[in-house]
């Protein structure tokens, strides 16, 4: 059984797929999510193979989701649109498959066969390139988009990723490794990325390390083991 995450803003979207894919006799359903934010925790939670993902979903889309899962655990994808054929021809390569709304048996058939083979022969799940435009932060229950530019340093702590952007501190579900391979910011400790644009001041340690005074005064650590690299970085 393929287990799998559906993802469509719409319920009977939601629904009338689970009813087909549960009469292929191949799918176990993990999960029905309504929006990219459950997506993402859900994913995270339950390390599905396949996902079945709309492309058109409001605040966050496809696309956008795909660029926040770390590559260690995407699954392969599967896009469910209304979309027509002809649209849908320049994500081919950016997917395993497709299934245009309303789903056609015939079709739903063939994209079975295709999946099962990619399993079987381990091939490598689609992994987005180009850099991550926003971050998804939470304030309680509130989902906040940062855009990265505006992000002055993220750090982990014992509780998780906190994204400093102005005064305000968010946290975050994305980790660390994949916001610094999918936004501008650059590593400058173990436990620390910043942003290059948003560097006021250098300062040199006695013990191999620096210290950075960002625009906003903001006192970020750079280690003795990032410190050439971050200098190489900034071309200094």
């Amino acid at each position: 059984m393929i287990r799998s995450i559906i993802v469509d803003d719409e319920l009977h979207g939601r629904e009338e797929l689970a009813v087909l894919l549960e009469e292929t006799g191949k799918f176990t359903i993990l999960d029905s999510c309504v929006n990219a934010f459950d997506a993402l925790k859900s994913i995270r939670k339950y390390r599905p193979q396949l996902l079945f993902l709309d492309i058109e979903m409001p605040v966050v889309g496809g696309f956008e989701l795909l660029a926040m899962i770390d590559e260690e655990i995407m699954p392969y994808v599967v896009f469910v649109t209304a979309y027509d054929e002809y649209a849908l021809q320049a994500f081919e390569e950016k997917t395993l498959d497709y299934l245009l709304k309303p789903i056609d048996l015939k079709r739903l058939d063939k994209m079975v066969d295709k999946v099962i083979s990619a399993i079987k022969t381990d091939s490598r799940p689609f992994i987005p390139d180009g850099l991550l435009s926003r971050v998804p932060c939470y304030i309680g229950t509130t989902v906040k988009m940062v855009p990265s530019a505006e992000i002055d340093h993220v750090k982990t702590k014992i509780g998780g990723v906190y994204i400093t952007a102005g005064e305000n501190s968010f946290f975050t579900d994305l980790t660390l490794k994949l916001l610094e391979e999918r936004t501008s910011l650059v590593r400058c400790h173990k436990q620390y990325l910043i942003h290059p644009d948003h560097i006021d001041r250098i300062r040199p340690l006695e013990n191999g390390g620096a210290e950075i005074t960002t625009r906003r005064q903001h006192m970020v650590p750079v280690s003795r083991r990032y410190y050439r690299g971050l200098k190489n970085q900034l071309g200094l």
